[in-house]
């Protein structure tokens, strides 16, 4: 737990609530999680995710792992320490995002349990959506442009999730998407699916999910 360093400080509650929000915006502010390995599929599905909903007219964003370490976490490296302070970062933004009333939509790795955890807990009950983007090393590997998993295993990068740092796979996420077995339209449906089964969107009626 980060410890609160700052004093004399007061939470203002605003005249404007989340509810307010969600009546005007005709959906629900949520934060959807996606976790995976390095290449598993997390940010082109994120993005696809995010166009879909656009296109319907929902607001949503996509907040990015290596967007955000460009600016907000671009002082954090990829220790188990400084990992664990970009998630706890992420999990408070994204939480800001939903209680604005937005879809905020994540990619990051966050390969640690109990990090994803502290971000969960952050939101209420059934406003944070964990989604596993399931993917074999083989296929991560084999969609790796940056050639970053082959680096690894020759210990040029450091740190890396899969190779020299663990990841621990969701236990019970909300979502699991095998992201080597479903084309993108389908992964993308699935969580467009599942939105309209909880009743954060609205439904449309005969939609295909993988």
């Amino acid at each position: 737990m980060t410890e609160q360093k700052s004093t004399n400080i007061t939470w203002h509650k605003p005249l404007v609530s989340q509810t307010d929000r969600e009546r005007k915006n005709q959906h629900k502010g949520i934060v959807i999680w996606l976790t995976g390995l390095p290449s598993s599929g997390k940010s082109t599905l994120a993005h696809e995710v995010e166009r879909r909903l656009f296109e319907k007219g929902y607001n949503s964003y996509v907040l990015d792992g290596d967007n955000i370490r460009h600016g907000l976490n671009k002082n954090l490296g990829f220790s188990p320490e400084d990992r664990k302070e970009n998630i706890r970062r992420i999990g408070e933004v994204a939480r800001l995002f939903a209680d604005a009333g937005v879809i905020a939509i994540t990619a990051f790795i966050s390969p640690y349990r109990d990090d994803r955890a502290q971000a969960r807990a952050l939101n209420p009950r059934g406003r944070f959506i964990e989604v596993y983007c399931k993917c074999s090393v083989k296929e991560c590997e084999k969609r790796d442009a940056k050639g970053l998993w082959q680096k690894a295993r020759k210990g040029e990068v450091k740190e890396f999730t899969g190779v020299s740092a663990p990841y621990e796979e969701p236990e019970t996420p909300e979502i699991i998407i095998e992201t080597d077995k479903c084309s993108l339209e389908e992964c993308a449906q699935h969580i467009i699916s599942y939105l309209e089964e909880k009743n954060i969107v609205p439904s449309v009626p005969n939609a295909r999910k993988c």
